[in-house]
C-alpha cells in the first residue's frame, strides 16, 4: 500500500478474512523482516529495493511510527559454494552500491558474534536492517482508513466474478461467506497471500504454499552484546545445508530461519503450528556452526507460510482473461520488505494501467518456468 496522497480520490474497500489484522497466520508475524540492497537473488531486484527503502521512510514519516532499523547487512556463502555471496557482489558492483568484502577473520574483528569458516567470505553492506512487519502492517492499514479507505476484518472471500457492463466497461463483483450480497467495484486486486490459488484456480500449479519455522535462542552472557542491533547486521548465508537468514538479538534472543525449512508443503487453512525438535535441530545446527556465543536455550519459536513459484521470483499482473483484476504474489519467502512499493505498483495499476517501476520480472511469461502452462489454462476459460 502506498502512503501518497495522490490516491486518496479513489473509494477503497478492503477485505480482510482474519478477525483483525496485522494478525499470526498468514506470513507477516515473528517481529522482525530482513530488507537489505546489495540483492543476492537477482541484480533487477536493487531499484525497486530503492524504491523499497523511500516508501517505508515515507511511512515512517506519514504515520509516526518507527518501522525500520538499520543494522547493516552480511551476505556470505560456505566454502563449497552458495549464491549469498556472489550474488549480492553482483549486484552490488553493478548497481555501485556501498559495501565491504571480508574474510571470515575480518568479519570477526568486526562483529565477534559471527564466527564464519576459515576460507569463507562476506559482503557487508551498510544499508541493510531490519522492518517490523507487525508495526508496518497496522500504519498501512491505519493510514489508508485517515484517507478514507474501508477496511472490513472476519470477511471471507469466497468467490469473485468480473462482468461486462458495455463493451469496455466491467466490474467485479466479490461473495463474502454469510454475506446475502456481493460488494461491488470497477477494479478487484487479489492479495491474499498463501489463499491465492484457491481464488484463481488457474495459478494453483504455480504457487506451493510451504510451512516455514524461525526460533529464538539464547545468547550466553559473555556474548549477548555481540548480537544487540548496534553491533550484529541481519545476515543471509547459504552453504551446503541450505540457506539461512537472522537477526540481532531481541532482548536475549538471537532469531533464526532456513530458507524452505524442512520442505513441507501445507494446507494454509490447516498448517501445524506445533514447532517439533526436528524443526529446532535445523536451525540449532546452523548456530553451533557459525554463532556459537547464541547456542543456548530456544527461548521461542514462530510457524508461518511460504507461498513459492518455480522460479521465486515475484507474480504480479492483470488477470489475463480481466484486466481489471489484478493478483499480486509477493513470495518465495523474501517479499515483504516490498510491501511498500508494490502497493505503489498496485495503486499505479489500479488507477493508469501501467506504472514507472519495471516489473517485467513478475508478470506471467512463457518465458517463466512453469507458466506456460497456466497462460494455456487461462486461454481455455
Amino acid at each position: 500500500m502506498s502512503v501518497a496522497s495522490e490516491y486518496d480520490v479513489i473509494v477503497v474497500l478492503g477485505l480482510e478474512t482474519q478477525p483483525a489484522t496485522p494478525h499470526v497466520l498468514g506470513s507477516h508475524h515473528g517481529a522482525t523482516r530482513i530488507i537489505r540492497e546489495a540483492y543476492f537473488e537477482h541484480p533487477s531486484y536493487v531499484a525497486l529495493l530503492q524504491s523499497a527503502f523511500a516508501e517505508w521512510a515515507a511511512l515512517e514519516s506519514a504515520s509516526g511510527t518507527s518501522i525500520f532499523r538499520q543494522t547493516g547487512c552480511v551476505s556470505t556463502s560456505g566454502t563449497s559454494g552458495g549464491e549469498c555471496f556472489p550474488g549480492a557482489l553482483e549486484s552490488a558492483r553493478l548497481h555501485g552500491l556501498e559495501h565491504e568484502v571480508l574474510t571470515a577473520a575480518e568479519l570477526a574483528a568486526r562483529c565477534p558474534g559471527y564466527r564464519l569458516e576459515p576460507g569463507m567470505s562476506a559482503v557487508l553492506e551498510a544499508r541493510g536492517g531490519v522492518l517490523c512487519p507487525e508495526r508496518a502492517v497496522a500504519a498501512h492499514a491505519e493510514l489508508a482508513q485517515r484517507a478514507g479507505a474501508t477496511l472490513l476484518c472476519g470477511q471471507k472471500v469466497v468467490a469473485w466474478r468480473s462482468l461486462t457492463d458495455a463493451p469496455g466497461s466491467e466490474r467485479a463483483e466479490v461473495d463474502v461467506e454469510g454475506r446475502a450480497e456481493p460488494f461491488v467495484a470497477r477494479r478487484l486486486v487479489l492479495v491474499p497471500g498463501a489463499w491465492l490459488p484457491r481464488l484463481v484456480p488457474e495459478l494453483a500449479p504455480l504457487l506451493k504454499v510451504e510451512r516455514q519455522v524461525v526460533c529464538w535462542f539464547q545468547t550466553t552472557p559473555e556474548f549477548a552484546p555481540h548480537f544487540a542491533p548496534e553491533a550484529f547486521p541481519v545476515f543471509v548465508l547459504d552453504d551446503e545445508t541450505g540457506c539461512y537468514y537472522g537477526f540481532p538479538a531481541d532482548a536475549d534472543s538471537f532469531k533464526i530461519g532456513r530458507m524452505h525449512h524442512r520442505c513441507q508443503r501445507t494446507d494454509p487453512d490447516a498448517v501445524d503450528r506445533e514447532v517439533t525438535a526436528e524443526d529446532e535441530a535445523v536451525l540449532r545446527q546452523a548456530v553451533a556452526r557459525y554463532f556459537p556465543g547464541a547456542d543456548g536455550p530456544c527461548t521461542r519459536s514462530a510457524v508461518c507460510l511460504f507461498t513459492n513459484t518455480p522460479d521465486e521470483h515475484f507474480v504480479v499482473d492483470a488477470h489475463p482473461c480481466h484486466r481489471n483484476v489484478l493478483f499480486c504474489s509477493a513470495c518465495s519467502g523474501h517479499g515483504f520488505k516490498f510491501a511498500s512499493v508494490v502497493g505503489r505498483i498496485l495503486a499505479d495499476l489500479v488507477e493508469k494501467d501501467q506504472t514507472s517501476h519495471d516489473i517485467s520480472l513478475f508478470r506471467l511469461s512463457k518465458q517463466r518456468k512453469g507458466h506456460a502452462q497456466v497462460l494455456e489454462a487461462f486461454q481455455k476459460q
